[in-house]
């Protein structure tokens, strides 16, 4: 029986303070490529947005090594997506009693990451008598508790 084994691993970044125009601007580059290259090139592009992408990378690598025991030369950036947050807004005051209103906005950037050299799908032996004798033996065994003076007082219902 095949089984499907988990080989991706996500970093979530939320609330971004930046436009989601100029985020995706840096997410095209890096799209596709490996973990590696990814960070030299987000080390050598002039933009801001380039940090905190970069901090998002570095974290879905150590998820990944942590959650599935995988080389970091092993990870390819998978899916790399960019979603508007909400906009924060403020008020300016300006000359003869105006307000002029600021629009900061926010994004979330998620990032996956793929282990290529793991199979996507693993061999079960469906009839393994060591994977049920390990089901028989995890069953819990409930024990019933008995009080002696339950019923000269009444019981725990007669109470008001």
């Amino acid at each position: 029986m095949l089984k499907k084994r988990k080989t991706t691993v996500y970093a979530l970044g939320q609330y971004i303070s930046m436009s989601a125009h100029k985020a995706r601007r840096v997410i095209d580059q890096i799209r596709g490529r490996s973990y590696e290259e990814t960070l030299m090139i987000l080390e050598l592009m002039p933009y801001r947005a380039c940090y905190p992408i970069f901090k998002l990378v570095y974290s879905a690598a150590a998820n990944a090594s942590y959650n599935m025991d995988s080389n970091e030369s092993n990870l390819v950036i998978s899916k790399a997506e960019v979603s508007e947050g909400t906009i924060v807004k403020k008020l300016k005051p300006r000359a003869r009693g105006r307000s002029f209103p600021i629009k900061r906005p926010t994004c979330h950037i998620s990032i996956v990451v793929k282990d290529i050299s793991l199979d996507e799908y693993i061999e079960v032996d469906f009839l393994d008598p060591l994977r049920w004798s390990k089901k028989l033996k995890s069953k819990k065994k409930y024990t019933a508790m008995a009080y002696d003076n339950m019923c000269s007082n009444g019981g725990v219902w007669d109470k008001k």
